[in-house]
């Protein structure tokens, strides 16, 4: 699970690796190929001392006419006068398809050059071809060596001319320029996988601030995109702010419906309950009683369908701290007789991310029903809990509610109180319209003795 956003898609991550993944194969393949130049450029340089040796040796050796055997040159290399210098020549006889040294080079000592066991006739059916390899030398040192079939004037049978000389500086040398190469070419891939993270990064910013200008707008922010964004995303910038447009005026369409119906409905049920009591009687009770219920069904299915049309529409916000303060003082004039205080903290730049009539009316109905339990004192918080979120409080010091209380508390038209003036339907209506903008209502036990009322409610950034 700790790696778990690795697996997500990433159009960033996608982008990276496969240009840092292409660069890395490509310096990679020039690396080996400038390697192998390399070695075969020393190589070759090292393949003509040989043969320029080998041309010494030819031009300088003769034939003793008495023994009628090959006589090496008098002098050829200060290292090959040496023993175990690392520089060899040797002058062989093919002699029933092997090798038999005649003549050596005193660096040989009393060694001699090896050679592959089909070097003869390998010479043979090429005379004149030089033919390379590999071998070991004296103190097992690595040799390249090289040998030529050639005849020498009076000489009987031909000659195999060898040469070889140590390639560990070679090798030596291979070596270092592959370190330094790969050091090179791997500071360099690092440098091209920065540059290709920078490269996509500053390509892809138009896209970060098209997803920027999107939470400003669905936050309240801004009613629209506005920025100046390449070829290839202003026809999206525009068809979002289209679909914005589209959808709040979706969103006023269905106001104005909602509104229609409720001065629909409304007006007959006001008629028949003016009638009703005017008219006393059973028939009348039942008209009123069942009237009244319809109001109050309609009420609610109202404040229902105007929530859910109201997150729908482009963000608003509204100062939770203005709300709070007005909320406080209607309702402690409205209950001055019974002498109560409402002490209430917000932070001035704390604001809901929705209509100020919802959060009048969520904020409202938490106070009235404290105000209407509570002994003397409410206590009203409302404070940032993340970025999207914050939390409204509110407790009294009244007798509070049992655990099955609570939960029965938030039914539509349940009422614990029968005395008390009500419908029932205000705790309801605030758990669907907290509900309606992703957010919640918990009851729980008030520190102050009664019940605390909590909504998670949407935060909109000052």
């Amino acid at each position: 699970m700790k790696f778990e956003f690795l697996r997500r898609p990433s159009l960033v991550r996608r982008l990276v690796i496969l240009a840092a993944g292409w660069s890395l194969a490509v310096l990679l393949v020039t690396a080996l190929v400038l390697s192998m130049l390399f070695q075969q450029a020393a190589i070759r340089r090292f393949d003509q001392g040989l043969a320029e040796l080998i041309d010494n040796l030819t031009a300088g050796a003769t034939i003793d006419q008495a023994t009628k055997r090959p006589v090496g040159p008098a002098f050829t290399d200060l290292r090959a006068l040496r023993a175990y210098s690392g520089k060899y020549w040797q002058i062989s006889e093919p002699v029933n398809g092997v090798l038999r040294a005649r003549v050596r080079s005193r660096s040989l000592w009393d060694s001699e050059l090896k050679s592959p066991p089909d070097l003869a006739l390998r010479l043979a059916a090429d005379p004149g071809k030089p033919i390379f390899y590999d071998t070991r030398g004296p103190l097992n040192e690595p040799l390249r060596a090289m040998a030529t079939r050639a005849e020498l004037p009076g000489g009987e049978s031909p000659v195999v001319f060898m040469a070889a000389e140590d390639r560990s500086p070679v090798d030596r040398d291979i070596r270092n320029f592959v370190t330094a190469t790969s050091v090179a070419f791997l500071l360099l891939g690092i440098g091209m996988v920065a540059a290709v993270v920078i490269q996509v990064r500053v390509g892809l910013n138009p896209l970060f601030a098209l997803r920027h200008e999107v939470a400003y707008v669905r936050r309240g922010k801004r009613e629209r995109i506005e920025g100046a964004y390449p070829t290839e995303l202003k026809p999206l910038a525009d068809e979002l702010n289209a679909l914005m447009a589209h959808n709040q005026e979706v969103v006023e369409r269905q106001r104005t419906h909602v509104g229609n119906l409720a001065h629909a409905l409304k007006t007959p049920l006001s008629v028949m309950l003016a009638e009703s009591q005017a008219q006393p009687g059973p028939l009348a009770d039942v008209v009123t009683r069942q009237s009244e219920a319809m109001r109050q069904q309609v009420d609610h299915h109202l404040r229902r369908a105007r929530a859910a049309a109201r997150t729908q529409g482009s963000g608003e916000r509204t100062s939770v701290a203005d709300v709070l303060d007005e909320l406080s003082r209607t309702l402690e004039r409205i209950f001055q007789d019974k002498g109560v205080t409402i002490d209430w903290d917000a932070a001035d730049d704390l604001y809901f991310l929705g209509e100020r009539q919802d959060l009048l009316e969520l904020a409202g109905n938490a106070m009235e029903n404290a105000t209407k339990w509570c002994k003397a004192r409410v206590r009203v918080r409302a404070e940032m809990v993340s970025p999207e979120w914050l939390r409204l409080s509110v407790e009294d010091d009244g007798p509070g509610l049992t655990p099955a209380e609570r939960e029965a508390a938030v039914q539509r038209g349940a009422r614990l109180d029968e005395s008390a003036p009500g419908s029932g339907l205000g705790l309801n209506i605030m758990d669907e319209l907290a509900r309606a903008y992703g957010g919640a209502l918990k009851l729980d036990q008030a520190r102050l003795g009664g019940l605390s009322v909590v909504l998670e409610l949407p935060r909109a950034e000052a």
